[in-house]
């Protein structure tokens, strides 16, 4: 059975997506660079290794939401799924590249879009463990069917700056935010009883109220 080895090279985001769309550059090289693959059904789980990184006051107050305060971050910081990708990685012999793409949310209740938000720069280090099925010629040329190894993985760190404009190419200076049903009926309400005309301006004066401040309109 082939042996092989997995790495990403680099992350862009992919242009013209009907959603914000990340593609990891994976390279997936056979240690025999004889043996021939015929077809690689490739599974990965992407983990945030966020305990694998320093982290400035800053980021640490826009984290408190997913870690608390910092003096207990040596119980609470630790790795967080980000999500799973499928791949089907075509014939090759001896080594080949490849687009991982890994669809990616705005929605602030998601956890890992919460740590993206919170780190400001540097880079994001990833963890991605494979699984799946490959297809490769046999010693006689018969094809073969194996189960990928559970210990095969890649470690790679994300630029923070490659997220960040990612996401301001989708959504630039706003932000995505969903609200239980019955929520967005009182502050619906709220707007329209007080003709404010943009969501914006409606928070904005809820939470002038709330924090005591004069209410503009």
């Amino acid at each position: 059975m082939p042996d092989l080895r997995l790495s990403v090279a680099s992350a862009e985001p992919v242009p013209f997506a009907a959603a914000p769309l990340l593609a990891l550059k994976l390279r997936v090289e056979s240690v025999n660079p004889e043996e021939t693959i015929h077809t690689i059904a490739l599974r990965a789980q992407i983990q945030i290794e966020a305990t694998r990184r320093r982290y400035s006051p800053a980021e640490q107050e826009k984290l408190l939401d997913l870690f608390g305060e910092p003096d207990r971050w040596s119980r609470t910081l630790r790795s967080m799924l980000w999500t799973h990708a499928d791949l089907v990685i075509p014939g090759f012999t001896g080594a080949t590249t490849a687009d991982l793409h890994i669809p990616c949310t705005f929605d602030f209740n998601v956890a890992a879009t919460k740590y993206f938000h919170g780190v400001s720069d540097g880079e994001i280090p990833l963890i991605l463990l494979f699984s799946g099925t490959l297809f490769y010629a046999g010693s006689q040329g018969a094809l073969q069917v194996a189960p990928i190894p559970w210990d095969k993985e890649a470690r790679y760190r994300l630029p923070v700056q490659v997220w960040r404009e990612m996401m301001n190419a989708y959504y630039p200076n706003s932000a995505w935010l969903s609200l239980r049903r019955d929520v967005f009926e009182r502050v619906y309400e709220y707007k329209v009883r007080r003709g404010i005309p943009s969501w914006e301006e409606a928070l904005t004066s809820l939470l002038s109220a709330a924090e005591g401040e004069p209410v503009s309109r």
